[in-house]
Parts: C-alpha cells; structure tokens; sequence
C-alpha cells in the first residue's frame, strides 16, 4: 500500500497503536452447503467470501455488498502472455481483443453466408504467416482486405457492447497481463440473467470476425508503447531480470515480427486449450445471493466440458550474480529504475517480508527514501514498488535527477537507502505504523464492488483460491514481522544482484514502427440486430427504484463559529474526512500551489518536520492541500478515534509553520526542474494546447508564477500566505461517525476562528474565446503517433439543455459502442483510442466546449482528421445504437447511489452551476421524449459544419505540412507559449 495523500516522513515521536485489537480466532478453511451447494469459505473473512467449484470445474466467487443495486464482475482465464507460443508471442491479447467480437449466434447478419469468407481469411492468413517475400505478402493482404470487406457485409459490430449498455452496464473492458486474462463489468443487480446469459453464449464459440481491423487497432496499440518511455524502461527491466523466464522474453502484446504475422489458427487453438471451465472463474462482489448466483451460474454454464490444462511451468531462474546496467532513449525525463527480483506471491513468508520491506523503504510518508532523500530534497523525486507476481517478484526503486544531477548521482542514492536497510538503521516503530495503515487501508477496501473483487482475482490467479486464507491472515502475520526478520531479508535477496535501467533523453534508434497496411474501411452494420440480441434485450429485469438526492434532506447543516458545516453520516465504519473549502483558488493567487507544497518541508514552534510527518503517519491519517480554480480544499482523513490528535496537529501545522530560507531554495530548484520536465511530456503539451484553444494565450493552463517571479518568492511571504489559509471564508465538510451536534461542537474547539473573515485576494477571470475560423495549433513532439484534439466552444450553460447533451454523448463518443469509437476504429481501423464528447461547464457563466481526439499513426493523420470531421458534420443515425444508448442510461441512473461525502460533492458541484436539484433525475426524466431528431437538430446548430481548433502534437519528421496547412492556419506553438515559462 502507497498511501497517495501521506508526503511527510518518519521522526522519532512514539507510535501508537491506533485500532482496536479484539480477540480473534485465527481465520481457516470451513466447508458448507446452502441451497443444494457446498462452498468453501474463510473464517472471520471481512468480506465473506464464497468459493465454489462446479462439476465442470468452474470456479465461482461472490462477495456479497448491498451498498448499491450494482454488481462488479471478472471472468479471468489462467492464461496471459506467459502462454503465449514463442512463435506467436502477444497471442492471448489479440484474442482478448476478439472476444468481443461476437459468435455463430450473434455479431452475425447471416451465419451461413458469413462463414464461408471467415474460413477463406483463416486459410490467406496462414499463407500470407509463411510467405517471406515482400511483393507476395502485399498481394496476398489485398486479398484479405477484400475478403475481410466482403465478410462484413454479413457482420455487425460491436452487439456485444450494445446489449452490456442496453441493459445498464458500465465500465466494460478487459485486459491481459503475464498470468491472466480478464473480461469486466460493472452490471446493475437485476440485469444478472442479461449477463449470464451474453457471457455464457460469448464463451461458447467465439468467432473471430472483422479480424483485420481490430489487428490494426492492436498495431494502434503497440505504436503507442513505442511511444511510452515508462514502458519501454519496463521491457527491458524485465527482460534483463528474467534471461529465461517468460516474463522477461515475451511482451504482453508481442514482437513487431508477430504482429505483421498472425495466425487465426495459432488463436484458435489458444482459446480451446485455456478458456475452459476448469482453468477460469466468475468473481462477483455487489448487490447479490449467492444461494440463487450460484445456481444460476450453474444452469447458464453446464454446457462448459473441462480438459486438462497445462500451465506454463517454467525451470527456475539461475541467480543474478551481478549488478547489469541498460540504457533506454526517448524524448521524456531522465530517470533511473532499479530491479531486484525476489520470491513470487506463492512464498507467503517472503511475499509478507517484502511488502514490508517494500513499505519500510518508501510509503509516501516514513520510508528511508521518503526521509532521507525526498524529504532532504537530495533529488527530484523517488520510491519504490513491489509487483508480485506468481513465479517471482520485482521490487524497484526510481528515481529523477535534480537540476545539474547526473543518473548515476540519483542511483548511488537509492542504493545507499538500500545499505541503510541492510544495516537496519530504521525505527522498527515503524513496522507496527506500516501494519496500522494496512489495517485501515483494509477497511477502505470493503467500500466498494472493484477494491473487493481486486484481491479475489490474484487469489485466483495465483493458486485458484487456496491463498485467500493467507490473503485474510495477512495483517496478523505481518503484525509478527520483527526488524530483524525485515533486516534478514533484505540482506539475503538484495546484494549486488540488481539491474539498472538508465532512461535517457534523446531519440531512440531502435524503434521498429509496426507499419501501416493498407486496409479498406469495413461495414458495421451498427443498425442492424441479431435475434440473439433482441432475445437478450427482451429478458425481464426487475424494476429498481432510482433514488435522487434531496440536498435539503440529505446533507444536515450546521455552524462553526463564522464557518457554515455540511455534514453527512458515515453509518459504515469508523473512517472520517474533513474538509475545509476555501473560498480562493488559483484564479486569486498564484502562490497556491507553491505553498501547498512548501508546507511539506516546514516545522512549528514544536515539531521538526519530520516529527509532524511521523505524528500524521503513526494515526494513520494523512493531509493534503488541493487547489483549484477558484476554490482550495484543505482535507484530512482518518480513524475517527484520531480525529482530534489528527486535527489538532493539522491546525498547529497551517498556524504555526515556521520559514525555512534553505528548504524552499531546494524547492524553487526542484520546481524548475519539473518544469523543464513537463516540457517533455506530450499529454502536459496537449493539455497546454487545448487550453490555448479555450482561452487563448492567456489561460488557466499557463496561469503560474513565470520562472523569475518564481525566484522572487520569499520564505516569509509564503508561511504568511499559509498562516492566513485558515481566516479566509471557507466551509467545513464531513464525513463521519460522529452526529453533527458534537461535531460541530468539537470543531469549534479544535479550528479556530477568527470574528471576522479575512478578505480574499482579486480574482483573475478567464474567458473562452469564439472559434471564428478553422486554426491549428501544432506542437512538435518526437514520436511515432500523431494525437490530434478538437475544440470548440459554443455557448453559455444551459440546465434546460442538460438532458439532450448527456444523452448526445452517450451515443456519439462516449464508449465502445458510440459513434466515434464504432466509426474510425471499428470500420476505418484509423486507431486504438477515439471519442469525442460535450463538455457542460463547471459554472453557469462559462461555455460548452466541444473536445474530440484521435490518436493514430503519423501517416494516418489525414484519414484521421477527415474521419472525426465527417461525423461532427453528419451525425449518424443507428437506432439500435440510439436504443441502447437510452436504455442504459436510464437504468445506470436507476442503479446509481451516490454515496458517503459524495453527495456533498455533488451538492456543491450542483450549486456552482445555479442548480438546487439533483440534475440526474431531470435527464431521466426526459430520455423517453427525446429522439434521434433532438440529436440531429443539436448537432447541426452546434457541431455540423463549424470553425474547430484542431490541437495537434506530432513530429515535425513524420507529418506533412501540406496536410496541416489543409484545416486552417497552422500556428505552431513554442513551449513557452504554452507553459508560461
């Protein structure tokens, strides 16, 4: 666990223990049978856990969760890119890919005719798999092109998304690592037999139609690795640590050699060996009976035969003996990675040993690195992390250069951090903080559907269950953990035996671009429904009630001397959050964000910095400061049994912090150097360029302290700023056990105010600018990809307009089975990541803006351009999709609870734009009415045929700017103009 909000570091102050202990029996096996079905649970397990086994041998695993009508959902098969053949490596990511795809039942207009050109692809892929020479290979995928267009005049894309939206699904994906495939949802409760019923018939006899496009889509996917400098760091880290292991020689979406060589064949055969029932699982946690899950799971599946299944059983690594250094190139920061490998998960005393380990040397509050170097500013930024995986584990440690510090400066630092780990020069204190913030980490998790299925699916994946009595131990045990053992442990696996990864700046000339086929855009067929389909849709689900929050009835309200409280009651556990909502934001001060950060290294008249932050870290509550536009919110969380030593120590903190002339110098050179990072990052670039074309030169992207005036910053004004956060008008939010009555009367002891609020500085409004004409603001970036984004801003907020806007985007860009995503990755194949959408402003006063993105191929960037313009000027008409796109936002919103502090959230979302009312219920309220003419008629008036700034990152060398010059004036933009600085 890396607590995100924990950025202080470990003193000497006394660690207390901070949840209650009871008596317990420790947790084991016990087997019981209910409603016809025997199960395996754990004892005193939080979460309840069911494990079934099937005759067929499928594995079921339900959590039950009655927060909300919702349902999470894992259907994982034992089989990642470990099992790929090394002949087809990236094999098990296609075929994710493909199963959604559709099968003989549904995805097909007409089977019969279909599968006759299927059969003819398969055969032209094998040949063209063995064909060497180049001018065969072009005419033999010409072929292909033409038979993959003549198939899909009998297919139709994307049902499968269209009936998971029909029937409210949400977050529907999937995803392939070393061990394990993956298929999710997140289903309303009562759309269980809808589910059951696709997952079981998509199971059954996939077919792999419209295979040629989606393999771009993949190409698409393996482009933007090329581009992603982490990833590239990660290849070659595990290929160093793992010289024979798969998890070093085979990459997840597999070699360039293989990608232009599939074979439908080698996929076939993958899927019948791996996805039976004996090697997969169904995980459930939400809103459910397993009495009547399982038995329904049972009757939908017992068609499933089992066979024997061999898993990759690789021989055991040779020990690394020495220390081996790679070099990475590309356009981002530099930065060094170390990697030690360890024992796998399956070990489940070295597994414990090194999550603390992991957790004693870095945990974004008291760790070695956290102390010694973040802290001491000695570099830019590092930490660790542990990655268990079945076989083996790697732990690393990163690490950023300052201004003027060289990569090897940065590892010689890591590496003394891991010297002071061996000899033990740590507070074993510690360990019992690192237990106590797992603890509390462990209570957060039962709060929603994800954070339970989560652990179930590494369980599963790792011994198909077994250890989720470890996993239910794991606190206890690690509680047992001595210094000494961590000390024993960390001298015996880290020695000089790692390897380090260098990420240096400058271009990479060992890119192999997977390059693009020529490939004609495919139909889609998206107005038109199998019967299996519409037998799906038809299934009964039982009504749910939507519930919409009543803001007068669902948040209490009270006074805290001048301060006005919003309260809501955590009626779940013991956890609370505080806030306190500052009327300033970045619009008033620039000098925000500096002090936000600044207060991270400050002392009080009392406490060293070090000392606040192990103060913080030992109650298991954490602080952060978060500015925004026009508001700062000051938030703290923790057990409530905390709550006043944690407020009490925030408040002596914001009032009594003292200036610190050296820690900000080392602050000010750390903030130039991330600033001259941020330069070389393309999404940072993209977003200064969108933002450009919102507001103009002038934005809230650029809207910092320039460098110089940066420098003129002094220690003394800063703490004064911070001193004064607290008078200034501000509400107080919570979230807890508490009742507001002694809350509010708490609180007034603890945050003091004074008579009269202070007065907030001037603030600095942005206005968007019109669109008058067509530009393009282009930024030069070296990569293979082009990301292109669509702006435009229309017109000021309308609540009446609400209901069609949120419906608009739904059905044109808003997931898999949109419009967009249908269109130019399905049909054109013109790339991986696609959508476009309405932006309804955060206030009243500010304007819609249109946003719309593609990323793809350099080369494609004219097919890419003119894709996305032919559907923002002629909006298509599916009523299938159209249908879909109703039905599941109005039971989303039937099954949607928004909960805990979130109403007040949503509460005061609501208030900046004007609104007294939950908007949720005046959309569905109006999705019945509304029609493919409503969107048509918005769409003209708003989108069709308008003036755009197109933003455009791309390499000089790889686009034409003939091309560019084609959609409008091209402006390109320094980084200067885009960053302020």
């Amino acid at each position: 666990m890396k607590p995100l909000l924990l950025s202080l570091l470990l003193g000497l102050v006394a660690i207390q223990p901070i949840i209650a202990q009871k008596p317990r029996t420790v947790p084991e096996w016990k087997t019981a049978t209910s409603n016809g079905y025997t199960y395996r649970y754990v004892t005193n397990d939080p979460m309840k856990t069911r494990f079934y086994t099937l005759r067929n041998g499928l594995m079921v695993i339900l959590s039950v969760n009655k927060k909300e009508p919702r349902i999470f959902t894992f259907i994982p098969t034992r089989a990642g890119s470990n099992t790929d053949p090394r002949t087809n490596t990236g094999l098990a990511h296609y075929l994710e890919h493909m199963l959604f795809k559709g099968t003989d039942r549904y995805g097909s207009l007409d089977w019969a005719k279909e599968k006759p050109l299927l059969d003819q692809i398969d055969a032209l892929y094998e040949t063209y798999n063995k064909t060497t020479d180049s001018v065969q290979r072009k005419a033999i995928y010409r072929e292909i092109d033409q038979k993959s267009g003549e198939a899909a005049q009998f297919a139709i894309a994307n049902e499968y998304d269209k009936m998971i939206a029909s029937m409210g699904g949400q977050n529907s994906n999937a995803f392939t690592s070393y061990e394990v495939t993956c298929y999710l949802e997140d289903i309303p409760a009562n759309a269980l037999d809808r589910y059951l019923a696709l997952q079981a018939e998509r199971f059954r006899k996939p077919v792999l139609r419209i295979f040629h496009t989606e393999l771009e889509a993949v190409y698409e996917e393996k482009n933007r690795s090329l581009d992603n400098d982490p990833w590239k760091v990660e290849e070659v880290l595990m290929a160093t640590l793992f010289p024979t292991h798969n998890y070093g020689q085979q990459t997840t979406i597999g070699t360039v050699e293989h990608l232009k060589n599939p074979s439908l064949v080698e996929i076939r055969n993958y899927y019948d060996t791996y996805y039976v029932p004996n090697n997969m699982a169904i995980i459930m946690a939400g809103d459910l009976n397993p009495d009547e899950v399982v038995k329904k799971i049972d009757k939908t599946f017992s068609f499933w035969k089992p066979r024997d299944v061999q898993l990759y059983q690789p021989a055991p690594e040779a020990p690394l003996t020495r220390i081996q250094t790679r070099d990475v190139f590309g356009p981002t920061p530099d930065n060094v990675r170390i990697g030690y490998r360890l024992p796998g998960a399956l070990d489940v005393k070295a597994s414990l040993l090194a999550t603390l380990t992991d957790e004693v040397m870095s945990n974004s509050a008291a760790g070695l690195i956290d102390l010694n170097l973040n802290k001491q500013q000695k570099i830019l930024g590092g930490g660790s992390s542990l990655e268990k995986l079945k076989d083996y584990s790697v732990w690393s440690l990163s690490g950023r250069p300052k201004q003027g510090q060289s990569l090897e400066e940065v590892k010689d630092l890591l590496i003394g951090q891991v010297e002071k780990l061996k000899r033990g020069e740590f507070d074993e204190k510690i360990l019992r903080a690192i237990v106590n913030n797992y603890k509390l980490n462990a209570i957060r998790e039962l709060e929603n559907n994800y954070s339970r299925v989560n652990p179930l699916l590494e369980a599963f994946i790792n011994d198909k269950g077994e250890s989720w009595l470890n996993y239910t131990r794991r606190l206890d045990e690690m509680g047992k953990i001595t210094k000494k053992d961590v000390v024993e442990f960390a001298n015996q696996w880290m020695k000089d035996n790692y390897v380090i990864v260098y990420k240096r700046k400058g271009e990479d000339k060992s890119i192999q671009k997977v390059d693009k086929p020529a490939i004609t855009p495919v139909a889609t067929n998206t107005d038109k429904q199998s019967p299996f389909l519409e037998t799906v849709n038809s299934m009964p689900m039982a009504p749910v009630k939507p519930v919409w929050l009543d803001y007068k009835k669902d948040i209490k309200r009270g006074k805290a001397g001048l301060a006005d409280v919003l309260y809501a009651p955590n009626v779940e556990n013991q956890i609370f959050r505080l806030g306190y909502r500052l009327k300033m934001g970045t619009y008033h001060s620039k000098l925000v964000g500096l002090a936000a950060q600044y207060l991270s290294f400050l002392s009080t008249d009392q406490l060293t910095a070090e000392q606040v932050s192990t103060e913080f870290y030992s109650l298991a509550c954490n602080y952060a400061i978060q500015p925004g536009n026009e508001y700062t919110t000051i938030r703290l969380t923790g057990l409530q049994e905390n709550f006043v030593p944690a407020v009490t120590l925030l408040e002596t903190l914001l009032r009594t912090c003292k200036p610190d002339e050296k820690a900000l110098e080392e602050l000010k050179g750390r903030i130039l150097k991330q600033r001259a990072d941020a330069k070389l990052n393309k999404g940072a670039i993209m977003q200064g360029l969108m933002q450009y074309a919102q507001y103009g030169p002038k934005n809230p992207f650029n809207n910092q302290l320039t460098n110089d005036e940066l420098q003129k910053v002094t220690a003394a004004e800063l703490v004064a700023f911070l001193h004064n956060l607290v008078n200034l008008p501000h509400q107080i939010i919570y979230y807890g056990p508490q009742p507001l009555a002694t809350f509010t009367k708490e609180i007034v002891t603890l945050h003091k105010l004074p008579a009269v609020f202070a007065a907030v500085p001037k603030k600095q409004d942005f206005k968007q600018i019109p669109q008058a004409e067509n530009q393009v603001l282009f930024a030069d970036y070296d990569m293979v990809q082009s990301e292109i984004s669509w702006v435009r801003n229309t017109r000021a907020f309308d609540p009446a307009q609400t209901p069609i806007i949120e419906f608009f985007n739904n059905y044109f860009g808003g997931g898999m089975a949109s419009v967009v995503f249908q269109t130019l990755r399905e049909s054109k194949a013109l790339a991986y990541s696609t959508y476009a959408y309405y932006d309804t402003p955060s206030k009243k006063d500010d304007q819609y803006t249109l946003i719309g993105y593609i990323g793809s191929q350099a080369d494609k960037l004219p097919e890419a351009v003119a894709g996305m313009n032919e559907l923002l000027n002629a909006l298509p008409e599916s009523p299938v999709a159209l249908d879909a796109a109703k039905k599941g936002m109005k039971k989303g919103y039937e099954t949607e609870r928004i909960l805990q502090d979130g109403v007040i959230y949503n509460y005061l979302a609501a208030e900046e734009k004007g609104l007294d009312y939950d908007e949720r219920q005046k959309i569905y309220d109006a999705l019945d009415n509304l029609s493919y003419a409503d969107l048509k008629k918005f769409s003209d008036e708003y989108l069709a045929n308008k003036p755009y700034t197109y933003c455009i990152v791309a390499s000089e060398k790889r686009v034409n700017p003939t091309d560019l010059n084609k959609y409008g004036p091209v402006k390109k933009l320094s980084l200067e103009e885009i960053f302020g600085y």
